[in-house]
């Protein structure tokens, strides 16, 4: 029963964040990404501090663990996500970010309402994007051709760890697990709406894009499997799992999100922002009551 909890999980997660983010990027509707972004740094945070940690901490006190080993544990998370992402395998931000905003502005003049969202350190990519007006021919061809494989192996890669995360959060408990699967596709899709954007202009059918990239979310569900292996053989070790699983969280909304939040904005739109924050916070909370009863 675990295992098909599981797999419907890290399917919803990662299948259904790509098909949820071509709704959004083809329907012409991604400026919703922007809230989609705060809604996604509430939840994840909230999932982190008051559904894995305080989990992962119970389990560890009853194992006769330290808090200051777990806490030790929490950092070396972090530290190893941060690697992750300097090589570009966890969140691919800032290469993603070169070719979305090349592409924007180089090729289909209908695209600049999809690149209006914020993705993976976009703020990052439009001030590159500024400077690259004065050199024209700022690698332009190299993008075209390779971004496509670089976001598909960066994909690939992220979604096989967040589906070892969810295995271990489902094992611990299934409420936790319903929490950790939401918690990423909420921050999966605005990235998938990236993705499709650069997608769409290195391969020549959009179908294609989405297929591929479907491909790639669906990688999540292998990452289970072998995450549900892993965490039954190492069944001792399952409050570390649940600290690299808040530690990836926390990462990703202090890292990828939340500084794609601070640009100055007006004081509704600043205002907005901090009420979806909350509103993902509250998703959070909300889920753990319902789950309860």
């Amino acid at each position: 029963m675990t295992l098909i909890s599981i797999l419907v999980g890290t399917l919803v997660a990662g299948m259904g964040s790509v098909w949820l983010a071509a709704l959004l990027a083809y329907a012409l509707l991604s400026r919703f990404t922007q809230h989609l972004l705060s809604l996604a740094a509430g939840a994840l945070l909230a999932t982190a501090f008051t559904r894995l940690l305080p989990e992962a901490f119970e389990l560890s006190g009853s194992a006769g663990v330290s808090p200051q080993t777990m806490f030790a544990a929490l950092l070396v998370g972090l530290v190893f996500f941060f690697l992750l992402d300097k090589a570009e395998l966890w969140h691919h931000g800032h290469e993603h970010g070169h070719s979305h905003g090349d592409a924007s502005h180089s090729h289909n003049p209908h695209d600049s309402h999809a690149h209006a969202h914020p993705h993976n350190h976009s703020t990052h990519a439009h001030s590159h994007d500024h400077a690259n007006n004065d050199h024209p021919s700022h690698n332009h061809g190299h993008n075209h051709h390779s971004g496509g494989w670089a976001v598909l192996l960066g994909d690939s890669v992220h979604a096989f760890g967040d589906g070892i995360l969810i295995a271990a959060a489902f094992v611990a408990d299934p409420r936790l697990g319903v929490a950790a699967a939401l918690a990423v596709m909420a921050h999966e899709v605005p990235h998938h709406v990236g993705d499709l954007v650069v997608l769409r202009q290195t391969l020549s059918n959009p179908r294609a894009a989405l297929f591929k990239l479907t491909l790639a979310g669906g990688v999540t569900a292998i990452g289970g499997v072998v995450g549900y292996v892993l965490v039954g053989a190492l069944q001792a070790y399952l409050p570390y799992f649940l600290v690299a699983a808040a530690s990836s969280f926390i990462y990703v909304a202090l890292a990828d999100l939340i500084p794609q939040l601070q640009k100055r904005l007006s004081p509704r739109e600043t205002a907005a922002q901090v009420a979806w924050l909350f509103a993902g916070i509250a998703l959070v909370a909300a889920l753990g009551e319902w789950v309860h009863h």
